[in-house]
C-alpha cells in the first residue's frame, strides 16, 4: 500500500492510475490526429526528467542476477536480498 500523501511518478503504461492514487503523475497521451500542445510537451518532458534518475537506479539494481532473475530462495529472505542490493547501489552512488 502506498501512502496517500506520497507522489507517484509513473510512465504511460499505468494509464488509469489516477483512479486509485490521487497524487500520481503520468504523461499526457497524444490523441489520434491531434498534435500535442506545448503545455503537454512541457509536462511530459518535466516528468521524464524527474523519472530518469529512478529508471537508472532500477537498472543498476537489475545488474545483480539475484534481482533480475526469478528469486528461488525462501520468501522470508526476499526483502533481505533487496535491502542488500539497494545498499550496494547506494554505496556505489555515494562514492561518485
Amino acid at each position: 500500500m502506498i501512502h496517500p500523501d506520497s507522489e507517484l511518478l509513473a510512465d504511460s503504461g499505468y494509464q488509469g492510475l489516477n483512479k486509485y492514487h490521487e497524487n500520481s503523475v503520468i504523461p499526457m497521451k497524444k490523441k489520434r490526429g491531434i498534435p500535442h500542445t506545448t503545455e503537454a510537451k512541457a509536462h511530459n518532458k518535466a516528468l521524464s526528467k524527474r523519472r530518469i534518475l529512478i529508471e537508472n537506479i532500477n537498472r543498476w539494481c537489475k545488474i545483480f542476477r539475484c534481482v533480475k532473475d526469478v528469486y528461488r530462495g525462501k520468501h522470508k529472505n526476499d526483502g533481505l536480498i533487496w535491502r542488500l542490493v539497494a545498499a550496494l547501489v547506494n554505496l556505489r552512488f555515494s562514492s561518485i
